[in-house]
């Protein structure tokens, strides 16, 4: 069974709807990278399946997160197969991410209860995945894709939670453009993490809080 309820997870994500996008090969790392994030009030944390230590980083992780982070939820991102999806929800994952979109990814988190976070760059890929039961749909590349594409998607599908990644910068600006046009969640990734000092991190990450619109925290 998932640590959490699907609820619980996507009420979580909407509370606290900035999501580090992250990987390192080295367990210790990441560990004081996610405890960063936690200190400064993060709730919700992607490591990705980017190189061949994911899996086994993430298994470390997630014992920390148990023990030390107890309130933060950990996923997985970076998933195209069924089989991938498979052995990271063995290992614990609170919520899958995609880059794209796959039935059986889908199928797979279904199975064990878990959201399911595909991505999608068209109105057609947004809609079949609301129909095959996304949680929130992750508009990606943001970069290419750009706010003038939420606020016209918006108009036909107004309830549809959307997260971007790509193009998010760790400023106050970017967050406030990227709200303004309809998102609910943004995923920053490697722009979040210039600098390795935790402190400065943990300071940045609570900084970027505080600009999160009120109708979304």
């Amino acid at each position: 069974m998932p640590r959490f309820s699907a609820n619980h997870v996507l009420t979580t994500l909407l509370r606290y709807p900035v999501v580090p996008v992250f990987y390192h090969a080295e367990a210790a790392y990441a560990r004081r990278v996610v405890q960063a994030c936690y200190e400064g009030g993060l709730r919700v944390f992607e490591f990705t399946n980017r190189g061949p230590q994911a899996l086994g980083v993430f298994e470390q992780l997630m014992a920390f997160v148990r023990e030390s982070c107890p309130e933060m939820l950990l996923g997985i991102g970076t998933i195209y197969t069924a089989a991938e999806a498979e052995r990271f929800l063995a290992a614990g994952a609170d919520f899958v991410v995609q880059p794209c979109l796959t039935a059986e990814v889908a199928e797979a988190c279904a199975r064990h209860q878990t959201p399911w976070l595909p991505g999608a760059m068209t109105v057609r890929e947004v809609y079949e995945a609301t129909q095959l039961g996304a949680a929130v749909v992750k508009i990606f590349p943001g970069n290419v894709l750009g706010p003038g594409f939420i606020k016209s998607l918006r108009g036909p599908m107004p309830t549809v939670p959307l997260m971007v990644t790509g193009g998010v910068e760790p400023t106050q600006a970017s967050l406030r453009e990227w709200f303004g046009a309809g998102v609910n969640v943004v995923g920053l990734g490697s722009q979040l993490f210039k600098n390795d000092d935790p402190a400065h991190l943990r300071q940045l990450v609570a900084q970027l809080l505080t600009f999160v619109p009120p109708q979304h925290a």
